[in-house]
């Protein structure tokens, strides 16, 4: 198997499009000249199409996990009432970040491969008034659930906290509307669904959100985001960025652009189904009901697996490589990512590595063609 031919299906780093690569290996230039604060400007404004937002966002050198503490870390002081909703692992993390900076940190739990209820959000902030804020995960790439952000950004509005998102592996993949919904601050990055490499953060900020930031004591540097906002105004960055990747994050907003936000959205409905009819073709079980079922990533749940030994088979004998289970799910589920660069033939190209793996030939793949010729017939 060439290694250029792997058909990468995890939750990210995704596949990346050979010109943004190329873009990528530009010769590095300036940060601080004239020619960088050009493409930072162009990157930062062009992202706020992708967020469906006028709000300022700012771009950290790091990984998604970067924008997540820098959050935490310029929205929490120590001992703030916050409340992390917590269905995964993703959720667990936000949980983590928040008391590793001395929050005050309340748990709401719902169940691993469901959607959270926003009534029992709202139930909780009315017997819980002094909760400053609300660490929701969009996208829970860990069981593939899609939470209803609109109706939790409408409830938490109603009670008054601040609503903070990690959005890393739905932005630009599902519809996010920032401004529409009410959000203070969504967290993202570069490797999922923006078509780019690993290494950029990104974080938008409502105005409350940088008010907000004024009087947050806790200590902090690297991420202190009240210098990114200061050294923004000045067209800089405060510290030296990911060149590289701005070279690579503008080809790939060409690329959005040229598909357009809902198309793109259109297009990952399409392969989450299309994964789903041939997993169920299989009579293999998914995780998530489809009421709440992602359209980045599948979580597939076999009850009679070597799961682990399964996804290796997969990686070694047909290109395929598919991500396991974290946390509780850890050996129990395998995941099938469809986010950014990938396509519906793709979809057919690994769902037949799957039943080829399982002896069922063909099942899947029919039943995936079936609804992508339904979609084409619309």
């Amino acid at each position: 198997m060439y290694p250029d031919q792997r058909q990468l299906r995890i939750p990210g780093p995704t596949p990346v499009p050979h010109q943004v690569l190329r873009a990528s290996a530009q010769p590095m230039i300036n940060h601080r000249g004239s020619e960088f604060k050009e493409l930072m400007f162009s990157v930062l404004e062009r992202l706020k199409r992708v967020f469906q937002t006028q709000n300022t966002i700012l771009a950290i050198t790091g990984s998604g996990t970067a924008a997540m503490e820098a959050a935490v870390a310029n929205l929490v002081n120590p001992h703030d009432p916050v409340l992390a909703l917590v269905g995964g692992t993703f959720g667990e993390r936000w949980a983590k970040i928040c008391k590793a900076y001395q929050a005050e940190v309340h748990i709401l739990e719902y169940p691993w491969g469901e959607g959270i209820d926003p009534q029992a959000i709202a139930d909780y902030l009315q017997r819980h008034p002094q909760i400053k804020a609300v660490f929701a995960t969009h996208n829970e790439s860990s069981t593939s659930v899609l939470n209803d952000l609109a109706a939790i950004g409408k409830v938490v509005r109603e009670y008054g906290p601040l609503l903070i998102v990690d959005a890393v592996s739905s932005l630009g993949g599902a519809d996010l509307q920032t401004d529409a919904w009410g959000i203070d601050v969504v967290c993202t990055a570069s490797q999922k669904c923006l078509l780019s490499p690993p290494g950029l953060a990104f974080i938008s900020l409502s105005q409350r959100a940088i008010e907000f930031i004024a009087n947050v004591q806790t200590p902090r540097f690297y991420l202190d985001l009240q210098q990114y906002i200061s050294m923004l105004a000045k067209g800089e960055p405060p510290f030296t960025p990911n060149i590289a990747n701005f070279f690579a994050l503008d080809e790939a907003l060409r690329i959005i652009e040229s598909e357009g936000l809902s198309a793109i959205f259109q297009r990952h409905y399409l392969m989450r189904d299309m994964i789903r009819a041939g997993i169920r073709a299989l009579g293999l079980k998914l995780l998530v009901d489809d009421r709440w079922a992602s359209p980045t990533i599948t979580a597939v749940m076999p009850e009679t697996m070597d799961v682990p030994r399964f996804i290796a088979d997969l990686k070694q004998h047909y290109g395929v490589e598919l991500a396991g289970g974290q946390g509780k799910l850890a050996g129990k589920i395998f995941r099938i990512g469809h986010m950014g660069y990938s396509t519906p033939l793709d979809m057919l190209t690994t769902l037949a590595a799957i039943e080829t793996k399982l002896g069922q030939y063909g099942a899947a793949v029919a039943a995936a063609e079936q609804v992508w010729k339904r979609s084409n017939s619309q």
